[in-house]
């Protein structure tokens, strides 16, 4: 899966101090060899050249709003 610029991701990382978190993409480039790799915006900072398989879709409604549903 490709993202776009804008689109909000969760970065999994775990040598980055944002892993887990929920950014937006702000920035696509194409590397030397044709693959893409990212740059996104957390709310404290960014990170740069994220390859796509460190990163997934931000689902609005994941896991925040699961447990509140019920009470």
């Amino acid at each position: 899966m490709s993202f776009e610029k804008e689109d909000e991701v969760v970065l999994h990382d775990k040598h980055s101090e944002y892993d887990g978190e929920t950014g937006t993409i702000t920035q696509v480039m194409e590397t030397m060899f044709g693959d893409a790799t990212y740059t996104v915006s957390f709310d404290d900072g960014q990170e740069t050249g994220v390859p796509e398989d460190s990163l997934d879709a931000a689902d609005d409604s994941d896991e925040n709003d699961d447990d509140d549903s019920d009470e």
